[in-house]
Parts: structure tokens; sequence; C-alpha cells
């Protein structure tokens, strides 16, 4: 290919793009990111890029972000062994402030440092930050494992009106000042609600809710709330994919216009999802 039909294919593709930026300009998107495409170096800095690339372009971004296979690897480091119950990690006083080192401290900053290295501007808060995240104890099995009840959005707010891309890491407290590990997928359906964002992306390790789960041709682009109770009961989503599901639903009741569940591991999957026709992973919306 020579270079001014490159530069020809280049200027196509924006020009498609034009409607979607158009109808994103202005509005907010949250991006729930974590895991396989949070250990990759190189998928990291893409996703980074495409959120740079989102608010040069005046979408509105917020980035709500896990870190499970870091906080696994210094608790290995620390000789403590990870204990799941029903896909929650049971969270002793020992286990919160290793989540609370990892998540708030090294991930999020990481995070924020990247964004700026990739030309935005950036904030990192946990969610103890202006108490922006309240919660209570889940299940006393599971010890320091947050429910949600309540987002104190302002902090999050008044850095978007300064300009700010904020990175939030889930972290809750509750009114005694005790630290909670809170769920990402939960915290990012609560945080979008909140600040009632036009998409919430859900990014996992699957390319989005297939009829046949060993087979990604079978990928449902759309599903409505309705549709997708009726796939849990007769078990085409079940597992891991139950939890996601119903942090969807969450987040649509709370506001959200419509979220995404797609593949993070795919390169610059945001940017296919917001800015072509074709998108990516499957939309589920209120119906």
């Amino acid at each position: 290919m020579n270079d001014s039909f490159s530069n020809a294919e280049r200027a196509e593709v924006l020009t498609q793009a034009l409607p979607n930026i158009r109808h994103y300009t202005g509005k907010i998107v949250v991006v729930k990111y974590g895991g396989n495409a949070m250990i990759n170096e190189q998928l990291k800095e893409q996703v980074m890029e495409d959120i740079v690339l989102l608010w040069l372009i005046g979408v509105t971004a917020v980035l709500v972000h896990g870190g499970g296979p870091e906080i696994n690897e210094l608790m290995a480091k620390l000789g403590k062994k990870p204990e799941f119950v029903d896909g929650l990690r049971i969270t002793d006083k020992e286990t919160v402030d290793i989540v609370q080192m990892v998540l708030a401290g090294k991930v999020n900053k990481t995070l924020v440092n990247l964004l700026q290295m990739k030309g935005g501007r950036a904030i990192g808060l946990s969610g103890m930050d202006g108490r922006l995240i309240e919660a209570e104890v889940k299940d006393p099995r599971l010890g320091y494992v947050g429910r949600v009840t309540n987002i104190n959005i302002q902090p999050v707010t008044d850095l978007l009106e300064k300009g700010y891309i904020p990175v939030i890491s889930t972290i809750g407290c509750d009114e005694n000042g005790a630290a909670y590990n809170i769920n990402g997928d939960t915290a990012a359906a609560y945080v979008a609600g909140a600040l009632h964002a036009e998409r919430l992306i859900m990014m996992t390790d699957i390319a989005g809710v297939l009829k046949d789960k060993d087979d990604t041709s079978t990928l449902i682009p759309e599903l409505t709330v309705s549709e997708a109770d009726e796939l849990k009961k007769t078990g085409i989503i079940a597992g891991g994919m139950i939890p996601k599901i119903d942090c969807c639903v969450e987040a649509l009741s709370k506001g959200v216009e419509n979220v995404i569940i797609m593949d993070g591991r795919v390169p610059h999957s945001i940017l296919m999802e917001l800015l072509t026709d074709e998108g990516a992973g499957t939309m589920v919306t209120k119906g």
C-alpha cells in the first residue's frame, strides 16, 4: 500500500467515525477496566490511548479499575493464599490493607501516569476519597468485602468540570472509616449510574455474551434486560457472566443509557465500540 493511499484510507476512517464522534462529544462514558487487559503492558497502553483519544475529541471519560492479578501477586510475596467464595475474595483485615495498597496505590497511580504520558490530564481517586463509595459488610463470611450503600459523586464531577480524567480504584468505606474491597463491576455500575452516563463499557476476558461459550461466532450483539433474564433461566448466561449481567441491569436501572460487555484483550476495542458502526461485544439495553 503506498503512502498516499494509506493517508486517504485514514481520512476515510475518520470521516466514517464523524457521526459517532458527534454523538459522544460532551457525553459521559465510564470504562470498567481490569483482568487480562491490565496484565499485558502493550494492551494497557492501548486502553489508555483509547481513553485519551476520547478525552481529546470531547468525550467525558471516567476510568474505574480493579487489579485482582496484582493483588494476588503481592499476597503471594507476603505468603498469603487468596481464597474465594462465589467468586468474591475473602478479605480479612490484613488482606484489605493489601487491597488498599495495590488498588489505591500502585495500580491507580500507574494508570494515572500512563494516561498523562499519552497526553491526557488525569487524577486518581479511591472510593474512600470524599467518601465517594460508601459501603457496609456484604456477607460476614467474606470479611471486609463491601456492599455499596451510597455514592457521593461530587469529587468525580468536580474533576470532570476541571477537565480531568478521573481514575477510580474500587475501595469503599463505612461511617466508622473501615475500608472495604468492592467488586469492580458493581462499583462501575453505581458510579456510571450516579453520573447518568451515556455508556458503561465493561472490559472482560471474553468476547461478550455467547450462545455457545466455546464459540465466539455465537456472540449476541444486543440484549434487552428481559432477554437476559430468559438466557439466565435457560443456562446460556451462567457462571461468572451472571454477576456481570446483574451489574449491567443495575447500571441501566440507575440511569445509564446502555452497557457494553466486551473483550478487553482486543486492541483498541473501546474505539471500535464507540467510533465504528460495527461495534464490539454485547450491548445490554433497557428494551
